[in-house]
């Protein structure tokens, strides 16, 4: 039972039996289209353009769902340090490197499955709110970024989670750290700069569809940016199992 295929769906098991790991990623499409369409409904009654980018208006409810999307991958793994269950799951699957991958593939997919029904939804919110043209430059690149962010940072959460080997402190300070704390860095003058070097910048900025004279960088390179922090969190994940679990 500890082929690569049968660790890959005793992760599906796992998901599919406890509550909080499927209501996660429902909640982060929740999230994401729901406030996308009410926003551009309500501005849509003032002017008829979601702004100057309209990755602005598409992506708007992701600023908010992609909170849940993070917690998908702490949950993924976190449950497992919280209620001490890692010790059984190492004993049935000696091999941590094999254990870890499935845990990195199944995310990974769950990701990709939420960011294509979320990007999707939110692209047809616009569309049928305050319309979208479809031969808008970059439109498509953009769609891919935002199908893309999502299992990036799934992997990039279940790396770091890993990383603490503890739920709570990956709950309770992962998300806050990454986007909360993010954002402000952002915000501040001299400071800025390297704030847009941090994962979910990077990843937010290659949603859009204009370029930003104050980002030094393209906006694939702003994904590849986002892929390279989720890389070295699935190392130092990987490292920490090995290490330290069981």
């Amino acid at each position: 039972m500890t082929s690569a295929l049968a660790v890959l769906r005793s992760e599906r098991v796992k998901f599919t039996t406890l509550r909080s790991q499927w209501i996660t990623p429902l909640v982060a499409v929740a999230l994401t289209v729901g406030i996308t369409t009410l926003v551009n409904l309500a501005y849509g009654q003032v002017d008829h353009t979601p702004g100057e980018d309209p990755a602005g208006g598409i992506y708007y409810g992701l600023l908010f769902g992609h909170v849940a999307v993070a917690c998908i991958g702490v949950l993924l793994l976190g449950q497992e340090f919280n209620t001490r269950m890692i010790g059984v799951s190492l004993t049935a699957v000696p091999r941590r490197g094999r254990l870890y991958g499935a845990k990195l593939a199944f995310g990974a997919g769950l990701g990709l499955l939420v960011g294509l029904v979320s990007t999707a939804g939110s692209f047809l919110a616009v569309a049928t709110t305050v319309g979208l043209d479809p031969s808008t430059p970059g439109l498509g690149r953009s769609f891919l970024a935002g199908v893309l962010y999502h299992p990036l940072l799934v992997v990039l959460c279940l790396g770091l989670t890993a990383v603490m080997r503890n739920f709570t402190a990956a709950l309770g300070l992962l998300t806050p750290m990454l986007f909360l704390g993010t954002t402000f860095l952002a915000a501040i003058p001299g400071v800025s700069e390297v704030g847009r070097f941090l994962p979910d910048r990077a990843g937010l900025y290659a949603m859009q569809t204009q370029a930003d004279p104050a980002v030094h960088y393209g906006h694939w390179t702003g994904l590849l940016i986002m892929a390279l922090w989720t890389a070295a969190a699935a190392y130092g994940g990987l490292r920490s199992i090995r290490r330290h679990a069981g």
